[in-house]
Order: C-alpha cells, then sequence, then structure tokens
C-alpha cells in the first residue's frame, strides 16, 4: 500500500509544481507589469507548499518503506529518494524567500535590460548570489560551492571537470576561429537582416517545427518572451517562446532550439507522468536536443535544400535573387559577435565559458556585481574581439541570473557535445542517415525517443551517454564535427 500512497503523494507534488510554472510561464508571456509583487508571493506559496508536501515526514517514511515492483516502480523511488534528500537540506523558508527574489529579480531584469540600466538589476543580482551561496552550504559540498549547484542540473558533474573540458576545448577550437577569421567572409550575409515581417517568421518558424520536427498545436503552443524557453507541465501540454527582430534568424533557429526540448519531453515515456522521472535527465542531456534540432539538423544543407521553397512562400522579400546554398552559408557564417543566443556554432562555447568563469568568481566573492560589467567586457574583448556598446547586449541579456540559475550555463557546451555523439550514433543505422541526408527526419526522432527520450531521468546522464552511444562523453566528435563543416564553407584546407 505505501507504495500507492507514494506515487499519490509524487503526483501531487508534481501538480502543485506544474500550477507554479504556469505562473512562471504567464509571468514571462502574458502577465500585465503591475502583477509582478503579487506574483512573486503567489509562486512562492505554491513552491513552499510542494516543498512541504514533498520534504515532509510523511514522504520520508513512505519512501523508506517503498517496496517497489518491476523497474519503472524501482527508478521512481529511487529519483525520489535523490531528490528528497537534496530537498530537505532546504528550509521552506528558504524555499519561498528565493522563490520571491527570483519573481522580483526577473521582473527587475525585464526592465533594466529594456533600459540597458545595469544597476538598476545589481541590487537583485547580489541577492541571486546570496541565495546560490547560502544553497549550496545548505547543500553541502566537498570541494568547491559550485559543485553543489552544478549538480542540480548535471548530476554529478563537478566544476573541476567542466574546467577541464572548457580548456580542451578552447585550445582545439581557437585556432580553427582564427583560421576563420583570417579567410574572410563566405558569402553575402545582409540577406541574414533582409525585411522578414514579425507574424511570418513566427508562422515560418512554427510550420517547420511541426512538419520537420513533429511539435504540434494539439499538445504545444508558442508565444514571445524576452528570453526563448521551453516549460511544460505534462508531455501533452508543452509552450515555447521566441523573439523577433530584424535579424530574423534570431526567431527562426531560436523556435526550433526550443522545439528540441519541447520533443524531448513529449518523448518522455507516459508511465513516468506526475514522477520526478518525468523530465530530461540533465539539462546538458536537453541541450543536446536543442541544439542538435537548431543546428546539426536546422543549419545543414539538406535542410535547406528541403524547406527553402518554404521559405520562398512564407518571405518572398528574403529569398529575392538566392537559392538555398547561398543561405546556408549565410546561416552558417562565423562571425564573433556579442549575444550568446545569436552565436555561431564555433565561437558559441565562447559565450558559455565566458559566464562559467564569471560565475565561479561571483560565487567565490572575488568578483563583486558591482564590478560585473568591467569583467563581462573585458572577456568578451579577450575571447572574441568585441565590446559591448551597452549592458543590454552584455551583462544583461540572459535570464538566468535573475531566475537564481547559478550552475547551469555549463550545460550548454556539454549539450553541444553530446549532439554530435549522439546524431553520429544515430545515423550507424544506414535509414537513418539517408533520412538526415533528406532532410526526413522521423526515423531519427524514432531513434532518439528509443535511445534518449523514453527514460526521463531514470538513467544518469552518463549511463544514458554511455547506452547510446557505446562511450562516455568526449569532445572529440564535436570539434571533428567543426572542422569538417566549417573548412568546407570557407575552403580552408
Amino acid at each position: 500500500m505505501s507504495m500507492e500512497q507514494l506515487k499519490k503523494r509524487l503526483g501531487q507534488v508534481s501538480d502543485l509544481q506544474a500550477a507554479g510554472g504556469l505562473m512562471s510561464w504567464d509571468q514571462e508571456t502574458q502577465m500585465p507589469p503591475e502583477a509582478a509583487r503579487v506574483r512573486g508571493i503567489q509562486m512562492a506559496t505554491l513552491a513552499g507548499l510542494a516543498h512541504e508536501l514533498f520534504t515532509g515526514a510523511e514522504t520520508g517514511v513512505l519512501l523508506a518503506e517503498a517496496q517497489p515492483q518491476g523497474d519503472v516502480e524501482a527508478a521512481v523511488v529511487r529519483v525520489a529518494r535523490r531528490d528528497h534528500e537534496r530537498a530537505t537540506k532546504l528550509p521552506t523558508a528558504f524555499v519561498e524567500e528565493a522563490t520571491r527574489a527570483r519573481s522580483e529579480a526577473h521582473h527587475a531584469w525585464v526592465e533594466a535590460r529594456r533600459h540597458s540600466r545595469y544597476a538598476t538589476f545589481a541590487p537583485h543580482l547580489s541577492r541571486m548570489m546570496e541565495l546560490a551561496r547560502r544553497q549550496a552550504d545548505l547543500l553541502g559540498y566537498d570541494d568547491h560551492p559550485y559543485d553543489a549547484l552544478l549538480d542540480a542540473y548535471e548530476p554529478g558533474m563537478k566544476a573541476a571537470q567542466v574546467r577541464t573540458v572548457f580548456a580542451d576545448l578552447r585550445d582545439r577550437t581557437l585556432p580553427l576561429l582564427r583560421r576563420i577569421v583570417s579567410a574572410g567572409d563566405a558569402t553575402d550575409y545582409r540577406v541574414l537582416e533582409r525585411p522578414f515581417a514579425p507574424e511570418a517568421q513566427k508562422a515560418f518558424a512554427w510550420q517547420v517545427a511541426g512538419e520537420a520536427f513533429g511539435l504540434r498545436s494539439d499538445f504545444a503552443r508558442q508565444d514571445e518572451s524576452a528570453h526563448p524557453f521551453q516549460t511544460n507541465f505534462s508531455r501533452s501540454d508543452l509552450r515555447i517562446t521566441t523573439r523577433v527582430e530584424s535579424y530574423w534568424p534570431a526567431c527562426l533557429f531560436g523556435t526550433w532550439h526550443e522545439t528540441g526540448h519541447a520533443m524531448y519531453e513529449r518523448g518522455v515515456a507516459e508511465h513516468w507522468e506526475r514522477t520526478p522521472v518525468s523530465r530530461g535527465a540533465s539539462l546538458g542531456v536537453h541541450e543536446s536536443q536543442s541544439r542538435m534540432f537548431e543546428n546539426l539538423l536546422g543549419r545543414s544543407r539538406p535542410f535547406w535544400l528541403r524547406y527553402f521553397p518554404y521559405l520562398e512562400q512564407a518571405a518572398p522579400e528574403v529569398t529575392a535573387g538566392l537559392d538555398p546554398e547561398t543561405l546556408y552559408r549565410a546561416v552558417n557564417r562565423v562571425n564573433p559577435s556579442l549575444i550568446r543566443v545569436e552565436a555561431d556554432e564555433v565561437t558559441y562555447n565562447f559565450h558559455v565559458m565566458l559566464r562559467f568563469e564569471l560565475e565561479l568568481a561571483l560565487l567565490e566573492g572575488t568578483l563583486s556585481v558591482q564590478d560585473l560589467p568591467e569583467a563581462w567586457n573585458a572577456r568578451m574583448a579577450e575571447y572574441l574581439g568585441q565590446t559591448p556598446p551597452d549592458d543590454a547586449r552584455g551583462v544583461l541579456q540572459d535570464v538566468h541570473w535573475s531566475a537564481g540559475l547559478v550552475g547551469y550555463f555549463p550545460t550548454y557546451t556539454l549539450g553541444n557535445l553530446l549532439s554530435v555523439q549522439l546524431l553520429e550514433a544515430a545515423q550507424r543505422d544506414p535509414e537513418i542517415a539517408a533520412g538526415v541526408e533528406q532532410a526526413e527526419y522521423g526515423p531519427l526522432l524514432a531513434w532518439l525517443g528509443e535511445h534518449v527520450h523514453q527514460y526521463g531521468r531514470s538513467l544518469t546522464p552518463e549511463d544514458l551517454t554511455v547506452q547510446a552511444t557505446g562511450r562516455s562523453l568526449s569532445a572529440d566528435p564535436y570539434v571533428a564535427y567543426l572542422h569538417r563543416k566549417y573548412e568546407e564553407i570557407y575552403g580552408l584546407s
């Protein structure tokens, strides 16, 4: 009986979290600005109730007495016990305080970014970093406080491992970047700023998300937000957002990026529903799906050969005088730039490295929040030769710190590495390889569902990677992919 009682309680926790998630989604897409103060209180109440229900003594007893039958129940108990151990270290008062602070910080960030005024956000960032330090202390760690925070997003990963991976990746991709920059432009990139009506951008991106990647309006919807994101309240209720601007690839590739996240959640097996297992194995694994859809598929030559006619219908003013090959080269331009979400595949990871290093310094106290913009601009100049002209295009461009997501950024690069490793493993099947070459992604999506999506959190990121690809995560496939693709585009021997 205790197993049934446990599943009922876990389902109730899941429902409360879904309600809080819905309020958070509304805050970023629909909510009027004046609602921010009360919304923070409401979200804190829901977060506190969910936390109390999950960490309460009765849940502990149910977990201790649970006698799972079969692999599904065993995985639910195993994951729930891990989460329970972590959650019971955080007092309900702390969870409510952090939730209120995040809601207030998000509203402040939106306004600060709109007006490019870092000073108005700085007090909230100081609060986020204080909460992050307290959370790390409550959770406990052996080597570095960052480890306790990173573990929430990438179970088992340590800051020292991230440093090693990033150093290796930097050493092997920086020379490629310099060769590409020296080679000069590969095509005319002004096409990427041709007039493209906002509603037409969204409509085209959504059409392709459905036809190429399987995201459909009967279980998903798309809205606009200051920073694109994906959230879901069940595998049958998926929400993605995008943003529209004059640089129209931001809308298209942002949509397809979030589609990768959404299709991962859609593919989690139904028997995990309303349990802690019912989401992605880690944010790195999650990011492997979004980066695969956005870059490995969405920026590929076969993709544009197939979908160029769709773009001609949606935006003839964009495609006038163009052909698929020219557009393929344009959307793969390597150009060190200011904005992470618009960065090309070669420079993207330098944006992540910058944020990781600054997070460490903020957490350690070796960098003050007041000095962050100066440190940000200095590292941008060092890594990418760019100096932001204002805070909106510099230190304020990402939503993550306003949401208290300290420890999140490394997962973007870990996902990049895994995306290529998974795609190469899938293409060992000739049918999948042929489909990718024709931009027919049904066989690939089926493979991902079988080897990645269905497991949710029932496998660790390491176990999932080894099971799906035959080896642990490695930078080798990703580095080889970058060299192969961009040496061909830029004519480098």
